[in-house]
């Protein structure tokens, strides 16, 4: 199988370093204009791509007039849906809709409390936001989690009412599944209020096993897959019914086995991957689906997020906690700065008997990327892939914060903490793109068989570009592009510049 890479064509800086500046990223194949969240304005950059190589900022979108900031955004038919938060966030938010080629108002919809990422079914006829409803940050107001579901059905956009809009919330109603992984730890807080919906990635689930294998029914069943990042579970939508029907715990990741070895120090003065005594939570952030042999499968990046509040946090390294002398005979040698001692974990759980000592480590996220089935079963992880490739190939900035100055300065955190992630199909084969969000890059491995994904190549334009934090990941076809070329594009938030790559085989 041909391997593919990416090669920069054009870019555009903000200028704006650490200042969230290039976020999430959109396309409009009509007009040939990017959509790019700017967190320093809380607005929207728009760039003409029309010449992929020089593209240059036409316009600023101010959407101060709507609230507070801009967190996601979405393009279907010359239609921009922008997902705005409240002031304070804890209030519900909206869904601004504006036209592609002039930036004209089209409506705007109330949805739940901190829609973050939202996205359009193909045909344009529902928008989804992920609503994180996150607490206050004295954890005194703790909104519930919830999806918000705008039925378009193909009517004229200004024409919509609040009426057309349902919000899915967990309810008494909702399933449970691998309940034992699924972490409901806020002080205070319900299942409803604790559960935050991060990312997520619309299907159709109208494939059933029939005697001739699988088959699909004659009328699209949608469901959205959600990722629950703190929680370290998706959810599963009825995008027609506007309910929640599960929430599947994602299980936990066993970093003594060799296979899933980690370095978890920034201070043993080198690379050091081994295993160790801890489990990883996956807690993924984006999540992309794509169908293959007849059936979706979903794409996670676990990247790994801790609840850090002035109210209530949860951090703590593992030189500061107790060791149950039983479990870990060893655990002075362990706690030491150069072996497992600087690792972040979570107080919220692994005291499993109560006496105040910890029988189980939990770090924060996966270190990698992992394939679900339409049941939320997983059905494959990379393991501890990023940490081998990552050192090889850039064994300089291995687990930086995108540059050799800060070389293993995350490796006590969350290493490389993959984030964003779509998929595209190239030449009849299934690629997933993956950025890198501390070291910096872009990984390609080719998902073709979900069970069996394999690593393709690497691409870091960190050093030689200043490109430092990809965030949001578009992809580009051929019959979209401006070049008629597969591109891919990518918001870098640290460095606040916006990336054109070509992808070539």
């Amino acid at each position: 199988v041909a391997g593919l890479t990416l090669t920069p064509i054009g870019g555009y800086e903000t200028g704006l370093e650490d200042e969230d500046a290039a976020e999430i990223v959109a396309h409009d194949p009509d007009t040939q204009k990017l959509f790019v969240v700017n967190g320093f304005t809380d607005g929207i950059d728009v760039l003409d791509i029309e010449d992929p190589e020089f593209p240059e900022r036409i316009e600023e979108i101010d959407l101060s007039p709507y609230g507070a900031a801009a967190n996601s955004l979405a393009v279907c038919e010359g239609v921009l849906a922008v997902a705005v938060e409240a002031d304070p966030k804890q209030d519900p938010g909206s869904v601004v809709f504006l036209s592609t080629a002039d930036y004209a108002l089209l409506n705007e919809l109330t949805v739940g409390a901190l829609p973050d990422m939202l996205a359009f079914t193909d045909d344009c006829e529902y928008l989804l936001t992920a609503n994180e409803g996150e607490p206050n940050d004295d954890y005194t107001v703790d909104p519930e989690g919830s999806v918000s579901i705008v039925h378009i059905g193909g009517k004229a956009l200004d024409t919509l009412t609040q009426s057309d809009v349902k919000t899915a919330g967990f309810g008494p109603k909702t399933r449970w599944y691998n309940k034992d992984s699924i972490r409901i730890f806020g002080p205070g807080a319900t299942p409803a209020q604790d559960l935050e919906p991060e990312y997520l990635a619309i299907y159709d689930d109208s494939f059933q096993r029939n005697k001739h294998g699988y088959g699909g029914n004659k009328k699209p069943r949608l469901k959205a897959m959600v990722t629950l990042q703190e929680n370290n579970a998706i959810a599963i939508v009825d995008i027609r019914k506007a309910r929640i029907e599960k929430v599947i715990g994602l299980g936990f990741k066993d970093h003594s086995e060799a296979v899933n070895a980690i370095d978890p120090s920034n201070r043993d003065d080198g690379i050091e991957i081994n295993p160790w005594p801890v489990f990883g939570m996956f807690q993924p952030d984006a999540i992309a689906s794509y169908v293959a042999g007849g059936r979706p499968w979903f794409l996670i990046a676990n990247e790994g997020d801790a609840r850090d509040y002035d109210g209530f946090s949860e951090e703590v390294r593992v030189e500061d906690v107790t060791l149950d002398s039983l479990k870990f005979p060893e655990s002075a040698e362990l706690q030491l700065e150069e072996n497992l001692g600087r690792l972040k974990i979570t107080d919220a759980m692994g005291d499993y008997d109560g006496d105040g000592d910890f029988d189980r480590l939990f770090s924060y996220g996966g270190r990698s990327i992992s394939i679900l089935s339409r049941f939320g079963r997983m059905v494959w992880d990379s393991e501890s892939q990023f940490e081998y490739l990552t050192a090889a190939i850039l064994p300089d900035s291995f687990n930086s914060q995108g540059l050799a100055e800060s070389f293993d300065e995350r490796s006590d955190d969350k290493g490389s903490e993959p984030e964003g992630v779509t998929v595209a199909e190239l030449n009849g084969r299934h690629y997933a793109f993956i950025g890198l969000e501390r070291i910096g890059g872009i990984m390609i491995y080719d998902v073709t068989d979900p069970r069996n994904p394999f690593f393709v190549s690497y691409t870091n334009t960190g050093e030689s570009l200043g490109d430092i934090a990809p965030e949001g990941i578009a992809f580009i076809a051929a019959e979209d592009s401006p070049n008629d070329e597969p591109l891919l594009v990518v918001g870098f938030e640290f460095s606040g510049s916006t990336r054109i790559f070509q992808i070539r085989e």
